[in-house]
C-alpha cells in the first residue's frame, strides 16, 4: 500500500506524521514498526496519526504509536509537530486547536515566534493514576514530593511517579551525562510495578530556572527530547523545592520551556518539518528483523 507522510521533529524527537484525514489509514502493529524502522522504513521515535474529530468541541483526533508498534496515550513534542503539520498542510487555519488524545483533550497553539505551546493539563501523582504498584513500599517525602524506592539491578533508586497523561518515573541526578540511562532505563521501563511500563527520566538541576534532562522512553528507547518527560521532570523539581515555576529544560536535541504554577503544565518548544514523501508499505503480516 502507498502511504503519504511527513517527517518532522521537535527538539530532535523525530516523528513520521501521517494524514488520516485525506487518506484512509488502518495499519497493524508490524506496519507501524516498519514505518519507524531506521533501516527498513522511514525512521522515527514515534508515528503520529492525524484523524478527524470524533465528537463536538474538538478539531482533530491525535493518535501516537511508538517505534515498537504500540499505541500510547500522549506525546508532548508530537503535539507541537501536530499543530505545525495541520497548519502547514492546510487542514486548519486556526492557530490554536483543541485536540482529542487517548488521555484527554489538549490545547496546542502556534505562537508568533514560530514555536508551539501546548497546555498539557494537570499532572497526577496518585500511584493508581500512573499506574504504579506501591504496595509494600515505604515512601519518603522531600518538600511536597513523594519519593518511592525501587531496586534496580541491585541498586536502590528513589523515584517520583508522575502522570502527564502517560506514566513517568523521574530521578534527580548530579550529572545526566553519567546517568545510567541506557542500562537502567530499560529495567525501570519494564519494572513489574508499572503494569503499563513507564518512561524513565533523569533530571539534573543547573539552577532554579535551568535544567538538563535525558529520558528513556517507553517503547522507543532514549530519545533526543521528551516533551511529557520534561513536564514531569520540572513538576518533580518544583515539588522538591529545587526549581522555580518557569524552567528551560535542555535536552540533547534542544530547549523546551516548561511552566507550572500548580495547575496545568504549559510547554513551549520548536516543531520543524524535515521532508514530505511517500512509501510503499508492505501489507501485514511482516517479519521483523532478527
Amino acid at each position: 500500500m502507498r502511504l503519504r507522510f511527513t517527517k518532522m521533529h521537535g527538539a530532535g524527537n523525530d516523528f513520521v506524521v501521517v494524514d488520516g484525514v485525506r487518506q484512509t489509514v488502518q495499519l497493524e502493529p508490524a506496519q507501524w514498526r516498519r514505518l519507524a524502522d531506521r533501516h527498513l522504513g522511514i525512521g522515527a521515535d514515534q508515528i503520529l496519526l492525524v484523524e478527524p474529530a470524533r465528537g463536538a468541541g474538538v478539531d482533530f483526533r491525535y493518535r501516537i504509536f511508538n517505534a515498537d508498534g504500540g499505541e500510547v496515550e500522549q506525546c508532548g513534542n508530537g503535539a507541537r509537530c501536530f499543530v505545525r503539520f495541520v497548519h502547514d498542510q492546510g487542514l486548519s487555519e486556526r492557530r490554536a486547536l483543541r485536540v482529542e488524545t487517548m488521555s484527554g483533550i489538549i490545547e496546542p497553539a502556534l505562537e508568533d515566534d514560530g514555536r508551539v505551546s501546548v497546555d498539557m493539563g494537570p499532572p497526577a501523582f496518585d500511584p493508581a493514576a500512573i499506574p504504579f504498584d506501591a504496595s509494600g513500599l515505604a515512601a519518603r517525602t522531600l518538600g511536597d514530593d513523594t519519593l518511592w524506592p525501587l531496586e534496580i539491578a541491585g541498586a536502590l533508586r528513589w523515584i517520583s511517579v508522575v502522570s502527564m497523561g502517560n506514566p513517568h518515573a523521574v530521578q534527580v541526578v548530579d550529572d545526566v551525562d553519567a546517568a545510567p540511562v541506557a542500562t537502567e532505563g530499560p529495567l525501570i521501563e519494564r519494572c513489574a510495578r508499572f503494569p503499563r511500563r513507564v518512561n524513565a527520566g533523569y533530571l539534573q538541576v543547573l539552577e532554579r530556572s535551568q535544567a538538563r534532562l535525558r529520558v528513556w522512553e517507553r517503547g522507543a528507547g532514549e530519545t533526543l527530547a521528551c516533551g511529557t518527560g520534561a513536564c514531569a521532570a520540572v513538576v518533580t523539581g518544583i515539588r522538591r523545592g529545587l526549581l522555580d515555576a518557569s524552567v528551560d529544560v535542555h535536552t540533547r536535541g534542544g530547549r523546551l520551556s516548561i511552566r507550572w504554577d500548580g495547575g496545568n503544565v504549559r510547554m513551549t518548544g520548536p516543531a520543524e518539518t524535515v521532508f514530505d514523501g511517500e512509501i510503499d508499505l508492505p501489507v501485514a503480516p511482516l517479519t521483523d528483523p532478527e
